[in-house]
């Protein structure tokens, strides 16, 4: 676990709240007790929103009714966008 000073947290918080969602734990120290603790919450940060999100029932049914069409990929496209432009 890594260990910071009051001091080295205020001047580089944004970066030791990063470390701490990336790595764990950091503890704070004053004077060299620790008097406190960064811990990152405990949703991971590997699920992206897109992947919790939950359709909508409205959405269900059209989807269940064959009118959404199908269409192209859009990673396709994008693919063959970025193909285009190397």
């Amino acid at each position: 676990m890594k260990t910071v000073s009051i001091r080295d947290l205020h001047s580089r918080t944004g970066e030791l709240v990063r470390q701490a969602a990336r790595y764990g734990e950091i503890s704070v120290t004053d004077n060299g007790h620790v008097v406190a603790s960064i811990v990152p919450r405990g949703e991971t940060r590997e699920t992206p929103y897109f992947a919790r999100r939950q359709s909508s029932a409205a959405f269900k049914r059209l989807d269940e009714s064959g009118k959404t069409g199908g269409g192209t990929d859009s990673t396709v496209a994008i693919s063959e966008d970025r193909a285009d432009r190397v």
